[in-house]
């Protein structure tokens, strides 16, 4: 397949969120030409001062080598390709729709038929890593589709992972193992905030507990990532309490779908539904922590009287 040299390749992020403005900026630190696009415009004017193309959506779709999706769910995704502005009829032939977000694999499935269909193709191409990643052009994804799908996008996918697994010419495969990879990243971050304020209720605090697990056998990625921000009382959100109730209930679907047990699962989405119905949804996933420390009348950093 013909891909423009890096200089006059174009590619679109829509979704300007923490991954995907994070995203957007490696892919101008990379040399290629961006256009931004978010609900929010004072997110579209910020990119465009670090560079990013002036210009409407439609007409930045149009020429784009490769549209990045990344939006929060399937009703975003399937919005931006076939809603009221969708961008599936605009985009021109050969070009490749790259799906971002964790999706159930059916869902990729049944886009990269309808995109096909119209002579785009699709690459199921859901992420990890976290947003300070996404800005360095480090985040590992899981994508399959087919390989003119994979060369059409290679300048985009070059700019910004750092591992890049192949996992095969259909999609669907991607987003399976997204949802392996958010069914443990949701079960460490409970078992991290569980841990955290168990200790504490032995009378350890939250400092110790991260200073020595994270050079013991029971650490983990999500511990020494997450159990900063409880330590600082810190709950800005890198990856909100909402997402894991969104991609946690998405393993639960699938894993319904597939007659799986997945006992593991089921209880720490109860511990992310009861931090966002306490209020805590948009704060850091790790403000899960908070529905243990209530539970157990303990006191967490940064809420001292």
């Amino acid at each position: 397949m013909n891909v423009r040299a890096q200089s006059d390749y174009c590619s679109v992020v829509i979704g300007l969120g923490s991954m995907g403005y994070g995203i957007a900026e490696s892919l101008l630190n990379a040399g290629l030409r961006v256009w931004g696009f978010d609900v929010d415009p004072t997110r579209e004017t910020s990119l465009r001062a670090k560079g990013a193309q002036p210009g409407s959506r439609n007409d930045a779709v149009a020429q784009a080598d490769a549209v990045l999706c990344v939006v929060v769910n399937a009703a975003q995704t399937e919005d931006v390709l076939f809603g009221a502005e969708g961008i599936a009829d605009r985009m021109m032939d050969g070009a490749v729709f790259v799906s971002c977000a964790t999706v159930a694999p059916e869902f990729a499935r049944a886009m990269s038929a309808r995109l096909a269909a119209m002579g785009i193709d699709y690459l199921d191409a859901p992420m990890s890593g976290g947003s300070v990643r996404a800005s360095e052009g480090r985040l590992s994804m899981m994508a399959s589709g087919a390989p003119g799908a994979f060369d059409r996008a290679a300048p985009a996918l070059d700019a910004i992972t750092e591992t890049l697994f192949r996992l095969g010419d259909d999609a669907g495969t991607g987003s399976a193992l997204k949802v392996v990879n958010q069914m443990l990243a949701g079960i460490h971050i409970a078992a991290a905030a569980e841990a955290v304020t168990f200790g504490m209720s032995q009378g350890i605090a939250p400092a110790t507990v991260l200073e020595v697990i994270s050079k013991c056998a029971g650490t983990s990625w999500m511990f020494e990532n997450r159990v900063p921000h409880i330590v600082a009382g810190d709950y800005t959100p890198h990856s909100a309490v909402d997402i894991f109730v969104k991609d946690l209930g998405i393993v639960g679907n699938v894993a319904h779908a597939a007659k799986f047990s997945a006992p593991l699962t089921a209880a720490a989405l109860q511990q992310f539904v009861a931090a966002s119905g306490a209020g805590f949804g948009r704060e850091d996933d790790s403000a899960v922590a908070k529905i243990y420390a209530r539970n157990a009348n303990l006191t967490l950093p940064g809420d001292e009287v």
